[in-house]
């Protein structure tokens, strides 16, 4: 079976903050403004903080209004994917846009590293949640774990944080994402409970590695201390853990197109596909096959687990 052109429009993919999210991918693989030592979509192959039209609005709402009548409905739409979305000269345009097409609420899940612009501000507040991330407690582990463009400067992505959490009218859940041996140490801890206390976002949510990163070197926290750095950060703080896959309802998007589509931006499991895409774990375990045979996604171990992930 033939594999249509890549859609700007994957999933739904099985989200542990967001439910079943519908995501749209406004940036080519692999531009962004960092190179994350943990990224589940492996280095960076251009890093810049210029802002453009990467792809075309009119394709992705195209793409969009395609998906959605295919079904299942999700929770989210959210501005995701292959690259930094806040890099698409677009994104507010693009956010309205959404607005006026449907009723689901949109999420944009973003580094928060252009947020020092008052445009970007501008433009994501146009949104119903931002996610933003904040993965380092002072500039030299900013440097180490982000790894950024260097134009970027860690004050100014957290003033940047704190300024468009004040002046945003919908929610913000802002991502630590702890590395062991790295962000784990009292210090750092410490700062970035500080931190994201200054920034006063409506969530903290702790993260750690759960697919295979960019650096094997980037190891994971185990529970127990996520459950204790926990108590550092100011309430209500969630630990992003897996949780239980929801049942597949309504029609499914799960032919092979947009499986390789959800592939190609996160490595799933086979129970992650099923949920997002609305199939039985048979029929995505199949399509997978189908895709893996054709030399156009992989499987990779991350411990007792089976990822798979799109060949770029």
């Amino acid at each position: 079976m033939g594999v249509p052109k890549r859609s700007h429009v994957y999933g739904p993919v099985w989200s542990r903050r967001l439910g079943r999210s519908l995501g749209i991918d406004l940036i080519p693989y692999k531009i962004c403004s960092y190179d994350c030592v943990y990224c589940q979509l492996g280095r960076t192959t251009r890093k810049t903080v210029q802002r453009r039209e990467y792809v075309p609005l009119g394709e992705v709402l195209d793409d969009l209004r395609r998906r959605l009548a295919a079904g299942p409905t999700p929770d989210f739409v959210s501005l995701a994917g292959s690259g930094e979305p806040t890099l698409h000269a677009g994104l507010g345009e693009l956010i309205a846009a959404l607005k006026r097409r449907t009723t689901v609420p949109v999420a944009v899940l973003t580094n928060g590293s252009l947020l020092a612009r008052p445009g970007v501000r501008r433009e994501l507040a146009r949104a119903d949640l931002v996610l933003p991330s904040l993965d380092a407690g002072d500039a030299r582990m900013f440097r180490r774990v982000n790894r950024p463009h260097p134009s970027l400067r860690f004050r100014d992505v957290v003033e940047g944080l704190a300024e468009f959490v004040a002046g945003f009218g919908g929610a913000v859940w802002l991502e630590v994402f702890l590395l062991a041996g790295w962000t784990t140490a009292p210090d750092q801890v410490r700062r970035l409970a500080e931190l994201a206390r200054r920034v006063g976002p409506a969530r903290v949510q702790l993260n750690t590695v759960a697919r295979p990163p960019a650096e094997q070197r980037a190891a994971a926290v185990p529970h127990a201390e996520l459950v204790r750095l926990a108590r550092q950060f100011d309430g209500p703080v969630d630990l992003l853990v897996d949780r239980p896959a929801a049942a597949p309802r309504g029609k499914t998007a799960g032919d092979l197109a947009a499986v390789l589509e959800l592939l190609g931006r996160r490595p799933c499991t086979i129970a992650g596909m099923a949920a997002g895409l609305g199939l039985h774990p048979n029929d995505a375990l199949k399509r997978v096959e189908a895709l893996r045979q054709a030399g156009r996604v992989r499987a990779v171990r991350r411990g007792a687990r089976t990822f798979y992930e799109a060949v770029h």
